[in-house]
């Protein structure tokens, strides 16, 4: 059931249907690879100690740390700006003093009976209550940068390059699997929609997504192997900018050096 206020048609609280949704198609990009493998490898190799580095100061030696392979792949990171509006009506009381000897108030030709107020200082007035609705529109908006996992990230954070022509192509040739189709949108949703919880009944009400893309960007990981102990560990770099990446909580677990024995007992003095 509906009915008209003001001309405008409003939708009571007990039939409150989804918002209206406006919706871009989802754009798929992929970035060149601007670095040749070739000079990810020697940047590897430059600092491949590193890698088994223990306690901050014990490296092993240069010839012990072997170079195993090398393999490019794509990260993805989703770009979504959106925007959520409701207007509507909520139920609301006023309440008003009105002198004690007053029998009745005609308002918009409405007869309202005086109520006596609780409370010591009741016999000063009277009061009557004005029951209608008050109006309110609210609006969110937000613009996310989001990687794989759903996490905010900074736009510092995502690289910038040209990007392929055919980027379908690419993903397939990588066996790259590409970004579950509706994940940004449940984000940014579950972010920006929020109904108020006092709503009677509605004018309006829309969700809307104006920008929506998701960037793979090439990726380059390292594997080296410990000659020494056999333990291998992985250096990640970036296609585009060549720098190492910083590998962070979410990049899956992470190999950890094992602690060295206890030093042997001193020897008896003789």
């Amino acid at each position: 059931m509906s009915e008209t206020v003001s001309g405008e048609m409003i939708v009571a609280a007990a039939e409150i249907a989804p918002p209206c949704e406006k919706i871009v198609e989802r754009k798929t990009i992929v970035y060149e690879t601007r670095t040749d493998p070739t000079v990810i490898k020697l940047a590897g190799e430059k600092i491949k100690d590193q890698l088994f580095t223990r306690f901050g100061f014990l490296k092993p030696k240069p010839g012990e740390i072997q170079f195993v392979s090398i393999d490019k792949y794509y990260e993805p990171y989703m770009l979504i700006t959106g925007s959520y509006m409701i207007d509507y009506y909520r139920k609301c009381v006023h309440v008003v003093e009105i002198d004690k000897e007053v029998l009745q108030v005609i308002l918009l030709d409405h007869k309202l009976e005086p109520e006596q107020p609780m409370g010591s200082s009741a016999q000063d007035y009277s009061i009557v209550r004005l029951e209608g609705e008050e109006r309110l529109m609210n609006e969110l908006k937000a613009s996310l940068i989001l990687d794989r996992f759903g996490q905010d990230i900074t736009l510092e954070g995502l690289p910038s390059a040209p990007s392929e022509r055919n980027p379908k192509k690419i993903l397939s040739e990588f066996g790259v699997e590409e970004i579950a189709h509706n994940s940004d949108l449940d984000i940014i949703r579950a972010k920006i929609v929020k109904r108020p919880g006092d709503v009677n009944r509605v004018v309006s009400e829309l969700f809307e997504v104006s920008e929506r893309a998701v960037i793979y960007t090439p990726r380059f990981k390292v594997l080296y192997r410990n000659t020494k102990t056999g333990e291998e560990k992985v250096m990640e770099f970036d296609g585009v900018t060549a720098q190492k990446i910083q590998q962070s909580k979410h990049a899956g677990p992470q190999s950890t050096d094992p602690l060295p024995p206890p030093p042997p007992p001193p020897s008896p003095p003789t």
